[in-house]
């Protein structure tokens, strides 16, 4: 029954699409708009609600550009995804390191769509081996952090389907 269960939540996985540069909104938002793409975008991986609150602690914290006039643009957008994405596993100052590591060698742009790609692809084909190569370190911190994502993913799955079926023991002193 498990297995069905987990096969059933795999395949939901290999259908998520998140969107590229490009298929973000080429236009700044206000933050209830941004609250809405942002949930939307990151409902089916089922991870937590973006708040208006934690994006004002990203500001604070200058983690993300604060907002001009009270509008976010592309790049906090991406920022955000990102951040939400990599925040369970990571301290906010070690992930915006880690966007300015792979940023520093390409274009925003570019590491996003990259970043975007790695984790579709294992979203997509989770048992497939993941290679990290020495030739492109941006790029292997990329997938490392993708991977990071998906087995977070999955264990929490497992660790629900496994909570929804065996009721710890008490265990005796």
């Amino acid at each position: 029954m498990a297995s069905e269960t987990y096969v059933a939540w795999q395949a939901r996985m290999e259908k998520v699409i998140l969107p590229k540069w490009t298929e973000l909104p080429n236009f700044d938002l206000y933050m209830d708009q941004v609250l809405l793409l942002i949930n939307e975008t990151l409902q089916p991986l089922g991870v937590d609600q973006v708040t208006a609150a934690m994006i004002n602690n990203y500001v604070k914290h200058k983690v993300i550009l604060a907002p001009v006039k009270k509008k976010y643009q592309i790049m906090q957008l991406a920022d955000i995804i990102v951040i939400s994405l990599l925040k369970p596993s990571y301290p906010l100052d070690q992930i915006r390191q880690g966007i300015d590591q792979v940023t520093a060698t390409g274009y925003p742009k570019r590491a996003y769509d990259g970043f975007i790609t790695a984790l579709t692809n294992q979203l997509h084909h989770m048992d497939a081996p993941v290679t990290i190569s020495d030739q492109d370190p941006s790029a292997g911190l990329t997938v490392a952090a993708a991977q990071l994502i998906v087995d977070k993913l999955r264990t929490d799955e497992l660790l629900r389907l496994n909570q929804a079926q065996v009721k710890p023991q008490q265990i005796e002193k």
